[in-house]
């Protein structure tokens, strides 16, 4: 698809606001001047990105909050842009059409430029990657609950149950890995080693996170008075 750039860079500098819709591999772009009026509509793959901000006088530009969001604000504030990023709940209202990516970089454009409106603050790259170490935790978190569950279920089978808690559960490996106990068939005992292995990964590996963020908290003070 060839992305062609309809106006000239006389006209690119009189462009005011920009309503940038992010994607994975083409990025949308609505541009208005200070009158209103859209001059822009167009196209840019990943890479020109960052080279056609770059050629354009400093305007306010807003994207929606996402992840990758954060990323794209601080470049093109490296160009010298205003980037605001606004909570995707409050663009929905300005589509007005079907939603596809034109339409959103237009409700982006439209929504940025209100006074009223509430923007998200843009992540260092340090504070993302604190928070990638949250979510990772978190998800670590939920694969250790899948493992008890799944333990605790198939011990069951066989009428071998423990108290309620992840402490307990270590009551239910010890019969696993003992062999004099003939509760379990061979097979059993061979499958539940399997999950019983992937829980002590996941668990030594959540405590590994875990060092982390409090190595991360000991050296923030406002993360200390919280």
């Amino acid at each position: 698809m060839a992305i062609t750039d309809p106006l000239g860079e006389a006209q690119m500098n009189h462009i005011t606001t920009i309503g940038l819709d992010l994607a994975k591999r083409v990025f949308q772009v609505h541009g208005v001047d200070q009158d209103g009026p859209p001059v822009l509509k167009k196209q840019l793959r990943r890479g020109q990105v960052v080279t056609f901000f770059a050629k354009l006088s400093p305007c306010l530009i807003g994207m929606e909050a996402c992840s990758r969001a954060h990323h794209w604000a601080r470049e093109l504030r490296a160009q010298g842009h205003d980037v605001r990023l606004i909570p995707p709940q409050y663009v929905r209202p300005f589509l007005k059409t079907n939603k596809h990516d034109a339409a959103d970089a237009e409700a982006i454009a439209e929504a940025v430029s209100r006074p009223s409106m509430r923007f998200v603050p843009i992540k260092s790259p340090e504070q993302q990657a604190v928070l990638m170490l949250h979510r990772s935790r978190e998800l670590l978190v939920k694969q250790r609950t899948m493992l008890i569950n799944a333990l605790r279920g198939h011990c069951s089978e066989f009428g071998i149950t423990a108290s309620r808690g992840a402490s307990r559960i270590d009551d239910l490996l010890k019969i696993i890995t003992d062999l004099a106990d003939t509760r379990l068939p061979a097979w059993a005992r061979e499958a539940l080693r399997v999950l019983m292995t992937q829980l002590q990964g996941v668990t030594e590996t959540i405590r590994h996170v875990e060092r982390h963020l409090q190595t991360w908290h000991r050296s923030q003070e406002a993360s200390q008075r919280l």
